[in-house]
């Protein structure tokens, strides 16, 4: 199986002609940094400042964790610039420092506790269709910080690639390999390293990256970008905005039927970072009724995007208030005209991160 690249090396080897305007300029900053110009380090280094924070996020799950692992990797690069030979590019080596200091914090359980942890339901929670035996990281991941990143694909083709290597689908999936094949399938199949540059990156021969590669593959399957999965429709397109319009009426109208409809037969709803998940119209249509739309609870839904995908901050209509009060975030995984995942945060501290509040006034 061959794999999917949407991020391939944008400079040369030894940081030739790329975001910082070829060779001789990167040179020229790399001499300057050496001295201790910090000005010249941060022009180096700004324009991978995104693309390795998303590395961080499709390695650890969580936001708060990549911009942390992030802060590290820029600290390292600074103080380990006597140490760079220039034989890799500046891009290369940047991500070999990043991947190893997540791959650190995977070991080490260096990382902060899944927001939302604490969860407790206001009523008994049906039973699930199926149970995993840890929290999930998974965080979601706003939009505006992958805007930047989507304008460098060229292509639509690619640029759909590039949507879902951030997917929730993709991502919850990610996150159930070992941390080395996880490293290993995101260096190669969506930043589009080559195998003797992970091997390097990771002190492992190439026979070892391609047999990790292929095991990690294996263990995606329908989840890899590019595999064949139902086509989404584009972003605030026709298609997109219809379901969409169409689901924001009836969960705001507590319809759990008309929300139901807008399913596919095997939807599932998840609640990251809680371990339980419920699928197919059933388990998803009693959740809704017993749980969340229970006995007339009603919210409102603004909308916002995460991982490429229609989000919402929820707000609870209290009828003793004209203040509505926070409820967490709410992303849709779309395929074709339906809705195929409903996933759940209800860690509030994320709503800050897509410019939404705590509470809204009715």
């Amino acid at each position: 199986m061959g794999g999917f690249s949407v991020g391939g090396p944008i400079d040369g080897p030894a940081g030739e002609a790329g975001p910082v305007g070829g060779r001789d300029r990167v040179d020229v900053l790399l001499a300057s940094a050496r001295g201790g110009d910090g000005e010249a380090f941060r022009a180096l280094v700004e324009p991978f400042r995104d693309e390795l924070q998303v590395h961080c996020y499709r390695m650890l799950g969580s936001v708060q964790d990549a911009e942390d692992l992030l802060q590290e990797t820029l600290l390292a690069a600074w103080q380990g610039l006597g140490s760079y030979e220039g034989r890799a590019s500046v891009r290369t080596w940047l991500y070999r420092i990043a991947t190893n200091r997540c791959l650190n914090a995977l070991r080490t359980g260096a990382r902060r506790s899944p927001g939302g942890a604490g969860y407790r339901s206001e009523v008994s929670l049906p039973e699930p269709t199926h149970r995993r035996s840890e929290l999930s990281w998974l965080e979601p991941y706003p939009d505006v910080l992958l805007e930047a990143l989507a304008d460098r694909v060229p292509g639509p083709e690619a640029r759909y690639e590039a949507k879902e290597s951030v997917s929730l689908a993709f991502l919850t999936a990610l996150q159930q390999l070992p941390p080395r094949r996880r490293a290993v399938l995101v260096l190669r199949d969506v930043l589009g390293f080559r195998a003797s540059e992970v091997a390097d990156m990771l002190e492992m021969t190439e026979n070892a990256v391609t047999s990790a590669l292929k095991r990690a593959r294996a263990a995606m399957g329908p989840e890899l970008p590019g595999s064949g999965r139902g086509n989404a429709p584009l972003p605030d397109s026709p298609r997109e905005r219809r379901l969409v319009n169409d689901f924001v009426r009836a969960f705001e109208a507590g319809d759990v039927d008309a929300v139901v409809a807008l399913l596919t037969d095997d939807a599932r709803l998840t609640m990251p970072p809680l371990p339980l998940e419920y699928q197919g119209l059933e388990a998803v249509g009693q959740f809704l009724s017993t749980v969340a739309l229970r006995d007339g609870v009603q919210y409102v839904l603004v909308r916002t995007r995460a991982n490429g995908q229609p989000a919402f901050g929820c707000y609870l209509r209290d009828p003793r208030t004209p203040i509505l009060h926070a409820h967490g975030l709410l992303v849709l995984t779309l395929t074709g005209d339906r809705i195929a995942e409903l996933t759940r945060f209800h860690d509030n501290s994320l709503l800050p991160r897509f410019g939404l509040p705590r509470s809204l006034r009715a």
